[in-house]
Parts: structure tokens; C-alpha cells; sequence
């Protein structure tokens, strides 16, 4: 009996049991115990967790709380601790709380504190708010002074903000560009690379960060060991180019100038020949002249201007002629100039190495043999040498009107040219240095100046340019210093081998075609600044000349004096032809000249005489006019590099074009048709594309990118294929400021008058026709990709 109530447990056991079973049962039916996979018991489970729902629910269960822990000791049970038994944790606690009410220990109260785990919870809650607060305030207070002990980045700037093109240009100073110019004549007369690498160490040291040097070897056409010398054959008299007799005191006296006194290029040999005054080589002097003598193998005494020396050259040659003496005009130049006793030098060459036609002259290029570019025997000579070649008294002034040099004696006079030139490769050296933009780092505006250093000839223009580009880079790197740079890239050339015919740059600038076709915004040209003090003289293409007259208005400003001048798209000297004539790249020029004395005096520029050093001071003592040129300039480049939209003016490019073919001339139906085509687009495209893009609010960076891509290229279309002699390729260019038709147009005329034929005033009038009508396909297919892009968008 005893073993059997051992066996049997107690009711209090046996409720435990029940309510342990329970608990279990509903833990397996949660954690889906194989034992219990059946439905019927995993709905008993869902029914426990339910009810226990409802019980958490009721209104009094709040106020029960658990007195003590109860510990129950099984004797004979099977798990010898029931607290060691692992439980899972159950959804509901339906199944833990019903085995409290079964449990008899279990003492509920009808009152309670609150929780002690409710009062942790708000300690710790509080005191994690008050750390981060803490944290929060310390991490402004370090903030405050970082900033304030590091510097500031530079604000944001509007590119088109006058007060940052002052604060750069205000840095230009006159004395500064004097000082830099005597530097530059401290050079020793070395050879080229030597010259270009110190100009390279000078620009570096101003903060200009990428300068390079860039050589090629080219043929240049030098002089020989001695003077060449024209012989009266009637008198046996000898003469040097500057009308000094032959002898050998005059000859070491002026060596230098004796020696330099040639046309580079020129045929070499001795011809001796009837001279012939041709005056100004135009197509009615050669046809007087024909009428009146056989000028085959004849010496033709040729002045100076009123067109491109290569094109009068091209019609003496094509006429039959053996030889030229050139001169210049007493009554063409500046009444304060006085030159008459002074021979010069002239390039017969049209640009770029003569041995690499079309081609960089990079090692391992193809030299072709072009050791003359002309059959003329070509010689300048001096004014007075010129008098007495055609028996004139020296005095040709009377009564202050000056008399123009001709041919008043009926008498041949023979004369011997004797030319001795020598060909040879040398190096040139370009240096390029570059200020990277940050917006449109590959679009680039090039300023170009020029160094002289193979010779001492033409003076020391060349420092003049290079003084003021010098001063120019200095004022950009002192604001690139303090975080400042343009959004285009500009890049600063000091070109080698202008003399002979603008080599430096047409090399350079035919090494990389392709990259410049397509990333030249502009080029601003510094060519001989300053060769006279009387008249500002600005030059741009027609899509610049609203630029450059607003420049000198910027100008007014500051001083009182307003230059007021007009701008000309006229032919120009200079590195800038390049660019001009192969590239179709927009180009300006600011220089100060003396007054033209006559209609005839363009084109002297090609003539470079021996200017002593001190003539740049003495047309600009105080170096404003050197200042000037600098403003304008760094003007116009800072305008053109920071702009977002290019400052350029697609209805000015029209309106030149209209302008262009007035006259009796050209009245041909379908040009002023097809010109009139372009105005209304270029109109359409100005009103629609460009003052929209000009406006902060309406600007889209794409259009804007669209847009300055087709700025960038409208004189492109103007490029004719090819161009007589001297001419620019170029049709946009006028002669000069006297003319104001296009002047392929008029060279084909005045062909037409010589040859008694009309093909090349048809082939010309086509060249022209193509153009425009080019030019009018070219803004109406970028009208109709802005049209396109904006419907995509809608």
C-alpha cells in the first residue's frame, strides 16, 4: 500500500502536472514540434493564445503582481528540477500565466507599485538624451572655430561679373610692362631656343603653372655673308638696298642692316635687265605698261601697298617678269616717319615651313625642295635709292605737299641685281603655357604674342608684345592664387619665326589641327601693339566687332579720354593668319598706328625696317599706350574665356555679308537672295536661341553647351578653298578699310580686266554663293537640333 500511494501522486502534484503539460503543449504547438503536427492540437494551440488575449484585456488584470517566487520540489519525478527545464518564449503568455492561477502559491493584490523597469527605462532615456545634447553642442561649438581658424572657399562667382575682370585688370600697370620690356632687352642676342627658354623661366616664375616648349626644324632663308648690291650698268655705279655706295667703310659701318635688307625667299642669282616703274603693280598699271613694252625678263620697280605684296608679285610674275625692286613711297607713310634712307626686309613666304607645305615639320616628315617659293628675283631698296634709279632730285617735298615717285624720264635704264640669300634648317622654339579652365577646360581662347631672336632686325617690337602678355599673366596668376580661375581654358603663345613668314605658329597650330578645330574658341592677337601713338586701331571679325566696341566702352569708363574708334574686319599682319584662313576661328586685335597719310599706305605693315631700341619709347614714354593695348586685351579675353554663353553676334556675321555685296558689281539675284536667307535665320537664330540662353532663369546647361558649339563655329562656313596670292581664304575679311566688297570678288574683276575673260569671275561669284548658302544651312540645322531637343524634353 505504501508503494502503491508512492506510485499515486497527490492532487496538489497533480494539478502542477496539468498545468506543466499545458504549458508545454502550447509551446510545442508554437515552435511546430513533430509530436504535435496534427490540426486538431495546433487549433488548441491558436485557441489558448487567443483567450489569453482577451484575459490581458480585461480591466483588473493590472492590479495583480507576483509576490515571491515559488519553487516546487518533485521527489520523485522524472526531471529532477523543473526551473532547469528549458521553455521557449510563446507568442502569447496565455500558457505561463494559467499555470500561475493553478498554482496554489500563487498570491494575487488587488494593488501595486508601478514597475521598476518602467522607472529604469525613463532614467535611461533621459540620460541618453542629455549626452546627445551634449555632443550636439559641443560639435558646433569645434565646428565654429574650425571655420574660423581654416579660409573660406572662394564664393561662388557669376562669370559675367565686371568687378572680377577689374580687380584682375587694376593689377596692369605701366610702369610694371616698361620694366618687364627692358628686361626682355637685357636678353643677350642668342639663338632661339635660348630666348623662347627664358621667356618660359619668366612666365613660370609669374605663377603660370603648365609652360612648355615646343620645337620645330624648319627651313629659313637667311643672308648671306654678304650685301646684296643693284649696279647702274649705264654709270657702273654700285649700291647697297639702302642707296649707299659700295665700299667697304659703309658696308662694316651698317652690317647689320645692310645684310638684312632682303626679301626672304626670294629667287637667288644675277639678273641684269631693263628697269621698268610699275608704281603699285595693279592690274591698270600692268596693262599700261604692256601696251607700251614686251616686260618679259624686265626688272619691275614696284612700290610698296595698296595690296598684298604675294598677290601684285603673282601678276608681275605671271606677266613675264625676272626681277623686283621694292620701296616705299615717301608720300604713303606718317608725315612724323622718316624712313626714306632706309632699306628693309620683306618674307615671301604665304606662312608655315616652305620645306613642309600643309604638314607639322615634325621629326621624320617629308622636306620637299622649295628653296625659292618664286621665280622673281625680289630685292627691297630704299626710297632714296629709288630717286636715283629714276634720275629724281632728292627733294620731292613742295610747298607741304609731298609728290609720289614716278618715271618721268624717257631713257631704258639697265641695271644687275645680284641676290645671295642662304637656305637652311634651324630650330625654332614656340612656348605655350596654359591656364586651365574649370567649367569647359577643352575650349580654349588663345592670345598670341611674338619673339624675334634670330635676327636683330624690325627693332624691338617683339618686346613690346611680349611685355604686355608678360603683364597679363602676372595679373591672372595673382587672382588664380586666391582661388580664381576661368571657366574656359586660355592659353599664352610666344611664337618663333614671325618674320619669316608666321612659321612658329603655323607649325604648332598644323601639329594639332584636329584638336584645334575643335576646341579654339578665339584668338586675340598682340602683334606689334604699339607701331604708332596717334589712333587706337581695333580689328575683330565680324562675329567679335560688338565685343570689341563694348570693350572700349569698358575702357571709357576708367578714363577720360574715350578712343572711340571703328571696328574693321580688315586683312591683318601677324601669327593670327593661321587661324584666320585654315581654322575659321574668330580673331581680334587692338593696336595703336599713326594716321594714314593716303589711300595707299595698307599694307606697309608687310615692310619690316631697322627700328633702333629706343623707338618704343619714344612713341610711348610713359607706357600707357602699352597699358591700354593690355586692358583691352585681357579684357576681351576674360569676357570670351568666362561667358557662359559666347559673346558672339551671329546677326553682325549677316549684316557684314549683305554689306558686302553692294554695289554695281556683284548686283547678282541669286547672292542677294541667298544673303537675304541668311539674315532672317541668323535673326530667328539670335532672337529664339541666343537671348534666352542670356538669362540666368531661362539658361539650361545643355542649350548652353549646344548653343556656344554653333557660336563657335560660324565663320567656318567662309572658308573658300582656295584664294589668289595674299588674299585671305577667309571671304568674311575685306581688303582693307577703303574697300567693302568682298575681295575675291573684286581680285576676279579686276582678273577679268586683264586676261579678257570671265571663268574666274564665275568660279569666284560660285565660291561666294556656297559660302552663304553654307552658312544659312549651318544656323537653320542648329535651329531645328534646339527645336528637336526641346520637343524630346516636352
Amino acid at each position: 500500500m505504501g508503494e502503491n500511494e508512492s506510485s499515486v501522486p497527490s492532487p496538489s502534484q497533480q494539478d502542477q502536472k496539468m498545468a506543466y503539460h499545458k504549458v508545454n503543449a502550447d509551446q510545442r504547438a508554437q515552435g511546430h514540434s513533430p509530436y504535435l503536427d496534427n490540426d486538431e492540437l495546433q487549433a488548441t494551440a491558436l485557441e489558448l493564445e487567443w483567450d489569453m488575449e482577451k484575459e490581458l484585456e480585461e480591466p483588473g488584470f493590472d492590479h495583480f503582481r507576483l509576490h515571491g517566487a515559488v519553487q516546487h520540489h518533485l521527489g520523485n519525478s522524472q526531471s529532477p528540477d523543473l526551473d532547469l527545464e528549458p521553455i521557449q518564449p510563446s507568442s502569447s503568455p496565455k500558457g505561463r500565466f494559467q499555470r500561475l492561477q493553478e498554482d496554489p502559491d500563487y498570491i494575487s493584490h488587488c494593488t501595486r507599485q508601478a514597475p521598476k523597469i518602467n522607472c529604469c527605462s525613463f532614467f535611461r532615456i533621459l540620460k541618453l538624451f542629455c549626452t546627445a545634447l551634449i555632443l550636439f553642442i559641443f560639435g558646433i561649438v569645434v565646428g565654429y572655430y574650425a571655420c574660423k581658424k581654416c579660409p573660406s572657399p572662394p564664393p561662388s562667382q557669376e562669370p559675367n561679373n565686371p568687378h572680377i575682370y577689374h580687380e584682375i585688370l587694376k593689377e596692369i600697370k605701366a610702369e610694371r610692362i616698361q620694366q618687364i620690356y627692358r628686361d626682355l632687352l637685357q636678353f643677350p642676342r642668342e639663338d632661339d631656343v635660348d630666348i623662347a627658354m627664358k621667356i618660359l623661366v619668366q612666365w613660370s616664375s609669374q605663377g603660370l603653372e603648365d609652360v612648355r616648349l615646343v620645337n620645330y626644324s624648319v627651313l629659313l632663308d637667311l643672308p648671306g655673308s654678304s650685301s646684296n648690291t643693284i649696279t647702274l650698268k649705264n654709270s657702273g655705279e654700285c649700291f647697297y638696298p639702302s642707296g649707299q655706295q659700295c665700299n667697304k667703310e659703309t658696308k662694316t659701318l651698317h652690317s647689320q642692316d645692310l645684310l638684312y635688307s632682303y626679301a626672304a625667299y626670294s629667287a637667288k642669282g644675277t639678273l641684269e635687265a631693263e628697269l621698268v616703274d610699275v608704281q603699285y603693280g595693279t592690274v591698270a598699271d600692268l596693262i599700261r605698261i604692256q601696251a607700251i613694252t614686251n616686260v618679259t625678263k624686265k626688272i619691275a620697280l614696284l612700290k610698296l601697298g595698296q595690296s598684298p605684296l604675294l598677290y601684285k608679285l603673282s601678276l608681275l610674275e605671271d606677266a613675264g617678269f625676272g626681277g623686283v625692286l621694292l620701296y616705299v613711297d615717301p608720300c604713303d607713310l606718317p608725315k612724323t616717319t622718316d624712313l626714306t634712307d632706309k632699306a628693309f626686309m620683306v618674307s615671301l613666304n604665304g606662312g608655315g615651313d616652305p620645306s613642309t607645305p600643309g604638314y607639322a615639320s615634325i621629326d621624320g616628315s617629308y622636306r620637299q625642295n622649295r628653296l625659292n617659293l618664286t621665280t622673281l628675283l625680289v630685292q627691297p631698296i630704299s626710297a632714296v635709292l629709288a630717286k636715283k634709279l629714276i634720275s629724281l632730285p632728292e627733294d620731292t617735298v613742295q610747298k607741304d605737299r609731298c609728290i609720289p615717285l614716278q618715271w618721268s624720264a624717257a631713257g631704258k635704264k639697265i641695271i644687275s641685281l645680284n641676290i645671295q640669300s642662304v637656305t637652311a634648317y634651324k630650330t625654332i622654339s614656340n612656348v605655350i603655357g596654359y591656364l586651365k579652365g574649370t567649367v569647359f577646360p577643352d575650349r580654349y581662347v588663345i592670345i598670341g604674342s611674338h619673339h624675334n631672336s634670330l635676327n636683330t632686325y624690325s627693332g624691338q617690337e617683339w618686346a613690346s608684345s611680349t611685355a604686355i602678355i608678360t603683364a597679363f599673366i602676372q595679373a591672372l596668376t595673382l587672382k588664380v592664387k586666391k582661388g580664381w580661375r576661368p571657366d574656359r581654358t586660355i592659353v599664352f603663345c610666344s611664337w618663333a619665326g614671325t618674320l619669316f613668314g608666321n612659321i612658329g605658329s603655323y607649325e604648332w597650330a598644323e601639329d594639332l589641327k584636329r584638336v584645334l578645330q575643335r576646341n579654339v574658341v578665339a584668338y586675340i592677337s598682340l602683334h606689334n601693339p604699339v607701331r604708332g601713338n596717334s589712333t587706337l586701331h581695333p580689328v575683330a571679325s565680324p562675329s567679335l566687332q560688338q565685343l570689341a566696341a563694348e570693350s572700349q566702352s569698358f575702357k571709357c569708363v576708367e578714363k577720360t579720354r574715350c578712343p572711340g574708334s571703328n571696328v574693321s574686319s580688315v586683312q591683318i599682319q601677324g601669327d593670327s593668319h593661321y587661324f584666320i584662313n585654315h581654322l575659321g576661328v574668330p580673331v581680334m586685335q587692338f593696336s595703336y598706328e599713326d594716321i594714314k597719310t593716303s589711300e595707299n599706305s595698307s599694307f606697309l605693315s608687310e615692310a619690316l625696317f631697322p627700328v633702333h631700341t629706343t623707338r618704343t619709347e619714344e612713341l610711348d614714354p610713359s607706357f600707357s599706350l602699352h597699358e591700354t593695348i593690355a586692358k583691352l586685351t585681357g579684357q576681351v579675353t576674360l569676357q570670351i574665356a568666362n561667358e557662359p554663353v559666347l559673346p558672339f553676334n551671329a546677326l553682325d556675321i549677316a549684316l557684314e555679308v549683305q554689306n558686302s555685296l553692294k554695289g554695281d558689281e556683284v548686283d547678282i539675284p541669286q547672292l542677294l537672295a541667298v544673303a537675304s536667307r541668311l539674315r532672317d535665320t541668323a535673326e530667328l537664330f539670335q532672337s529664339d536661341e541666343m537671348r534666352p540662353a542670356n538669362d540666368p532663369k531661362e539658361r539650361a546647361p545643355i542649350r548652353v553647351r549646344m548653343l556656344n558649339d554653333v557660336l563657335q563655329s560660324l565663320e567656318k562656313s567662309f572658308l573658300i578653298h582656295r584664294a589668289p596670292p595674299g588674299l585671305y581664304r577667309n571671304i568674311l575679311y575685306r581688303l582693307d578699310e577703303r574697300t567693302s566688297q568682298f575681295s575675291i570678288l573684286l581680285e576676279a574683276l579686276e582678273h577679268c580686266k586683264l586676261h579678257q575673260s570671265n571663268e574666274t569671275i564665275q568660279a569666284a561669284l560660285s565660291e561666294v554663293l556656297n559660302s552663304i548658302n553654307s552658312a544659312q544651312v549651318y544656323f537653320k540645322a542648329g535651329l531645328d537640333v534646339f527645336e528637336t531637343t526641346l520637343a524630346g524634353k516636352k
